[in-house]
């Protein structure tokens, strides 16, 4: 317990730089070049300086005003430290718009002003693959013609190589616990003091497909012990064989739907050794089918 307590208190009291070191006695205390034929030259009375932010930031040259007052030459690969920017019209369609990094390293991205965050597709998984590569671009945020992506780039990468696409998501899935807390709306702070306004604060799971289209069919339903990720699921040794047939009873044909989160809904053994009481759902959605009317 000594050992712990000794090492937590280490971790309080050594700090990094924090903000404002260009204000601090910090830095270097003493710098000498040695091997010079007059001897060693001390140049630690010379003072030093730290740079502190980068000039496009100071510049908000990311928006588009601030866009058309900076000099751009024609981008090159592998630049570390480096700006770019490109103009591109806004995909055709109503499906979500991404953004492909794949090509580049680690930095900021911007689209029409509006900062989209941090991309850092060189940290890579422990499968060798990027954690991260592709990242959403709201529809809100975009013009049908001339939107300006703006990137500061801190690794080198090959902008030429970005791709910005539509993604279907027509594939939905749900992973939920009967172990897990009810939904945040269930509570409202009220007078200083928060107050639950749900009658039922069981947990839920919920599916919802994007506009214009319903839930066409039950991929996968298990409720017990399901394992894996959506698109990759399996059913555990508690699987419960009533889970499909209710979820498909609640969900098919519909935008959206809610499925309870109890072993008494899909009739699962809790007597089970390894149930962990969740219900994993994944399912496909289609735009609805119309009647053709008759000639």
């Amino acid at each position: 317990m000594i050992n712990c307590n000794m090492r937590l208190l280490l971790f309080y009291v050594i700090q990094d730089s924090g903000p404002y070191l260009e204000h601090r006695m910090a830095g270097p205390d003493k710098i000498t070049i040695q091997g010079l034929n007059t001897g060693t030259l001390d140049l630690s009375a010379n003072g030093w300086g730290h740079e502190v932010s980068l000039f496009g930031e100071k510049k908000k040259i990311y928006n588009e005003e601030q866009t058309a007052k900076v000099q751009w030459t024609d981008a090159k690969s592998g630049q570390p430290v480096t700006w770019y920017k490109r103009y591109f019209d806004e995909p055709y369609g109503s499906d979500p718009v991404s953004l492909d990094m794949s090509s580049m390293g680690k930095g900021l991205m911007w689209v029409n002003g509006h900062c989209l965050g941090r991309y850092w597709v060189s940290y890579l998984s422990p499968l060798g693959k990027p954690s991260q590569s592709v990242y959403h671009v709201p529809r809100a945020f975009l013009k049908p013609k001339d939107n300006v992506l703006v990137l500061f780039e801190e690794q080198g990468g090959k902008p030429e190589d970005i791709l910005i696409m539509t993604v279907k998501r027509d594939n939905i899935c749900t992973f939920v616990s009967e172990y897990h807390t009810a939904h945040s709306k269930s509570w409202s702070r009220q007078g200083g003091h928060i107050k639950t306004i749900a009658e039922d604060m069981r947990p839920y799971a919920s599916l919802r497909c994007l506009r214009k289209k319903v839930i066409s069919k039950i991929v996968f339903a298990s409720f017990g012990s399901p394992m894996g990720m959506c698109g990759n699921f399996t059913a555990g040794t508690c699987h419960s064989p009533h889970a499909l047939p209710i979820v498909e009873k609640l969900c098919l044909g519909k935008r959206s739907c809610s499925l309870p989160v109890t072993s008494k809904e899909y009739r699962a053994d809790v007597n089970c050794s390894g149930t962990t009481g969740t219900l994993a759902v994944q399912a496909k959605c289609s735009r609805r089918k119309t009647k053709s009317k008759p000639q």
